[in-house]
């Protein structure tokens, strides 16, 4: 899930917005793609990190090919997405689809929903499915590090790379800055949108209307690091299999889940109200055309 709104932007702090886009003015607007970057630089980028974790994965012992640009693409489009069913229909059934679609079984394995997986690449999956017990174990340990599942796919997609981990951690670190690695990191076309006062008042709005709603959630990059949080405390940071779980643990997961499922319908339903079309107004203003 993309970020929608910035708390600060440290280069322009306590400038008003019409200075602050005036001082942005003569540097190059930032891309349409992830972390700012043009369709062109995410392919490069992508590319290059790809081979990095082959490579990285190599010194371990361990055979990863590097996934194509296309296949990346498809498990950053995987996201909230399943075959015949809206982004809408999905949140109202499986919310985030964080705790709904959690088995405690490695990416791989996964049946059905996992963007994970799909990011990962055909290949890779073989190769996992090949190994022994122990080997997958350690294999995982090494590409993702205390995090299973958080594929570099996942964390582009999200424009996320602070529970990235393992040798994907460390490719991802080679090809983006320091400050792209932050959880605080905002794409930098965002970030000049959400200074200006209609985005701030909107989200002055979210935070009320959850308050109204019991939910204590004063911003909507919040939520799903809340859930993720949430879930690896219960599962022992996503190793303990549901079939190996007590009826008090069960009964904890369904309790997540049913949150997961209620904050996500909720947050949509505001990102829609709220954030969408002043969104849309300022990208109209900043780029004189609509940014998809």
């Amino acid at each position: 899930m993309k970020k929608r709104i910035l708390t600060n932007l440290s280069i322009l702090v306590g400038l008003p917005f019409a200075l602050a886009v005036q001082v942005a003015d003569p540097a190059p607007k930032p891309g349409t793609e992830e972390f700012g970057l043009t369709p062109r630089a995410l392919v490069q980028a992508i590319d290059r990190v790809e081979a990095r974790i082959a490579k990285y994965m190599r010194g371990q012992g361990f055979e990863y090919v590097a996934a194509d640009y296309t296949t990346v693409r498809k498990g950053m489009s995987a996201d909230k997405t399943l075959p015949g069913m809206s982004e809408e229909d999905f949140i109202d059934r499986y919310g985030l689809g964080i705790s709904t679609f959690y088995t405690g079984q490695p990416p791989q394995l996964s049946e059905g929903y996992s963007p994970a997986k799909v990011g990962l690449g055909e290949h890779n999956v073989e190769i996992f499915k090949n190994l022994s017990a122990t080997d997958q174990v350690a294999y995982n340990r090494a590409l993702f590090g205390e995090n299973p599942g958080e594929s570099f796919a996942v964390a582009i997609e999200g424009e996320n790379f602070s529970r990235a981990g393992g040798r994907t951690r460390g490719a991802i670190s080679r090809v983006f800055t320091e400050d792209q690695m932050k959880a605080s990191y905002y794409n930098p076309k965002d970030a000049i949108i959400n200074q200006d006062p209609r985005m701030k008042k909107a989200l002055r709005k979210y935070a009320a209307e959850m308050r109204t709603q019991g939910l204590d959630y004063n911003h909507p990059d919040a939520v799903e690091p809340d859930i993720c949080e949430r879930l690896a405390a219960l599962t022992d940071n996503g190793t303990l299999p549901v079939e190996d779980m007590t009826p008090e643990q069960l009964k904890a997961l369904k309790k997540l889940q049913a949150h997961e499922r209620r904050v996500a319908a909720i947050d949509f339903r505001l990102a829609e109200e709220l954030f969408e079309p002043v969104e849309a107004a300022i990208e109209k203003e900043l780029f004189a055309r609509e940014v998809k």
